[in-house]
């Protein structure tokens, strides 16, 4: 009860927000940043009434070892990239393939019925379907006339 009620501090949700602009100022910011130095894995994400779709590609990605979860309105995509393995004899000329432990975590713009979720893993793309939490969905309201 207690760590409910501090979970859901105030405090608590401007610090994530304020973490979440020091990283996007930290990205804009950083020296030497190239377009090679984005976040993995790079995410589209669309969004309806029905609810949000998001694609992600993981290319050499065994579909076993990433984790997805979903807390609130928070989706994070973790995992991780193993390296080539070189054969007795080879030597690495060039290496600009990324490798090792990533996360991403996307903030959606709604909630989402968590226990809807599905996703699915088609030659090395992620689509992750959310659908909309029916409080969240938009309701037309009638006008009634006098």
């Amino acid at each position: 009860m207690l760590l409910q009620r501090i979970a859901d501090n105030e405090l608590f949700s401007s610090l994530r927000d304020m973490q979440r602009i020091q990283q996007q100022l930290n990205r804009l910011l950083s020296v030497g940043a190239s377009p090679t130095d984005q976040e993995f894995p790079a995410v589209n994400v669309w969004t309806s009434a029905d609810g949000a779709i998001v694609e992600t590609e993981v290319p050499g990605v065994d579909p076993n070892d990433i984790e997805i979860s979903l807390v609130n309105d928070t989706l994070t995509i973790k995992g991780s990239r193993n390296p080539g393995k070189l054969k007795d004899g080879q030597t690495c000329h060039r290496q600009e393939r990324g490798y090792g432990q990533f996360m991403r975590s996307l903030q959606l713009p709604f909630s989402v019925e968590t226990d809807q979720v599905q996703a699915r893993f088609s030659n090395g793309v992620f689509r992750i379907t959310m659908p909309r939490a029916e409080a969240e969905k938009p309701r037309k309201i009638g006008v009634v006339s006098e």
